[in-house]
């Protein structure tokens, strides 16, 4: 009964509603190769259907595009790589600033392979490069620390996230100016799933779009791993991926 009070705003969804969702921990579970993710038995003919509804469905994500469109069909928007690379009704926009740093990440992410602390894995995703520790927790420190370095190296930015270190060009993007993009034009309610400290960004948006008076909602995958300040900033806990699936699909009802 709270669960259904809690999505009342939200039924029936509608074209002025969005409704934005992580990738990774959210609707793909965790995996130890990231190349090996994959969303959840049942998430996308969900998302399909939710989109049938005439509400805006994105996936907003630390991932690029062509890892993404892998598992994603063109009803689903994409926003990759934290708002610099997005698909839209099937039309792909790149952010003006960021081609200029491809060169740059490259370069960074062939001496992380080189000069990284061994046994971090380094994951290239074009415009951005995620240092792994998942695999050895102890290396925790020693990769923030390397991340630190070759971030100041190369003028990048550091973003903590889920046994990783994300090293991002210098551009003023986030999952929080992704989803007030993403809200442009809809008056309805708003909301976004999330797993990571990189979702705060969205967070933040959702209290300036409730702030206006519309309805927002926060919802957070919960995990071991969770960040207590994301927790706390949690509308609504559910357990992981099926946790996720489960709510979605109670917007259906």
């Amino acid at each position: 009964m709270e669960l259904d009070t809690t999505l009342a705003p939200f039924r029936p969804l509608g074209p002025d509603a969005l409704v934005a969702i992580d990738f990774d921990g959210t609707i793909a579970p965790i995996v130890q190769d990231p190349s090996a993710a994959a969303p959840l038995e049942g998430a996308i003919p969900t998302l399909v259907e939710l989109g049938s509804t005439g509400a805006r469905i994105a996936v907003v994500s630390g991932r690029p595009l062509s890892f993404l469109e892998r598992h994603l069909p063109a009803e689903v928007t994409i926003v990759g790589l934290y708002g610099l690379e997005v698909r839209r009704d099937g039309e792909r926009v790149d952010h003006p600033a960021a081609g200029v740093w491809r060169e740059t990440m490259a370069d960074v992410a062939a001496a992380a392979e080189r000069r990284g602390p061994q046994g971090m894995r380094v994951e290239s995703k074009g415009l951005s490069i995620t240092l792994h520790y998942r695999e050895h927790p102890e290396l925790a420190e020693a990769v923030r620390a390397y991340a630190d370095d070759a971030a100041a190296s190369a003028r990048l930015m550091v973003r903590p996230a889920r046994m990783s270190v994300e090293l991002h060009p210098p551009i003023d993007e986030d999952k929080g100016t992704a989803l007030a993009r993403l809200a442009e034009g809809l008056t309805g309610p708003v909301m976004f799933l999330g797993d990571d400290v990189g979702d705060l960004a969205a967070f933040d948006a959702l209290d300036e779009l409730a702030s206006t008076g519309r309805p927002a909602l926060r919802v957070v995958a919960d995990s071991a791993e969770t960040d207590p300040t994301l927790r706390s900033r949690a509308d609504v806990l559910v357990e992981g991926p099926p946790g996720v699936l489960a709510l979605l699909q109670a917007l259906l009802v």
